[in-house]
């Protein structure tokens, strides 16, 4: 029973996949290119920071781990009036929030934790045009999404390609009707860097965790060498 359960945990996550019929895309997440972090941030502060807060980083603390001069990270990034120790805060009232879009804009925090960078690469490039809802648009990976297309200036406008798969609509291609200020390449880049700057956001000792564990690692093979070799002198007179 034990190894039956233990293979429907592992093989749960696939099927999840599976079910949705969305491939997912993969973006090239780098956390130690710190230009690519620092343009995510500007484009975070820039397109979400007036709807969505990430509060569990500061300013501070971007500096610190990008190696940037505090100046340069109020002047660059942050919004203007913010401080060098502010939390990066949405400037939305919740009440209003929930007003205008049925629901408070969640905290962006954990996002990349919980929901995966490729989760979030593929559905800030999945919106389309939909005029039955009430934003005029539709996300294939997030259905009914409540959230407008913030990058539609830059990426352009998309249509959903449908067909019949089992008596069902399936969306099998977002097809650009009226391009962006941007060319799809360069807002893959964009997308990119921003998705590249929540997985930061959601760990920002990563790398310093990924480091020490080659340490740790080693630790572990010299302390189990050195216990077997007291194993084996402490039971060489037993027989």
């Amino acid at each position: 029973m034990k190894k039956i359960l233990c293979t429907l945990l592992f093989l749960l996550p696939f099927c999840v996949n599976a079910s949705s019929g969305i491939e997912l895309d993969s973006p090239d997440i780098d956390l130690s290119d710190t230009a690519s972090l620092e343009r995510g941030a500007k484009h975070y502060v820039t397109y979400c920071l007036g709807c969505h807060s990430a509060k569990h980083i500061r300013y501070k603390r971007i500096a610190m781990d990008l190696k940037l001069d505090e100046s340069e990270i109020l002047k660059n990034v942050a919004p203007l009036g913010a401080g060098i120790y502010d939390q990066m805060h949405s400037a939305m009232n919740a009440h209003d929030a929930e007003k205008w879009f049925g629901t408070t804009p969640p905290d962006l925090s954990l996002i990349a934790r919980s929901r995966g960078a490729d989760w979030l690469y593929t559905y800030l490039r999945s919106f389309y045009n939909d005029k039955n809802k009430p934003l005029g648009v539709n996300n294939s990976v997030f259905p009914d999404v409540g959230m407008p297309n913030v990058f539609w200036q830059l990426q352009g406008t998309q249509t959903a390609v449908v067909h019949k798969v089992d008596g069902r609509d399936v969306i099998t291609e977002l097809k650009l009707e009226q391009p962006g200020q941007l060319s799809p390449k360069e807002f893959d880049k964009m997308v990119t860097d921003l998705v590249n700057f929540l997985v930061y956001v959601g760990e920002p000792v990563q790398l310093e965790r990924q480091q020490m564990g080659k340490f740790v690692l080693f630790f572990l093979l010299m302390f189990i060498a050195l216990a077997y070799l007291l194993k084996k002198e402490y039971w060489k007179d037993v027989h």
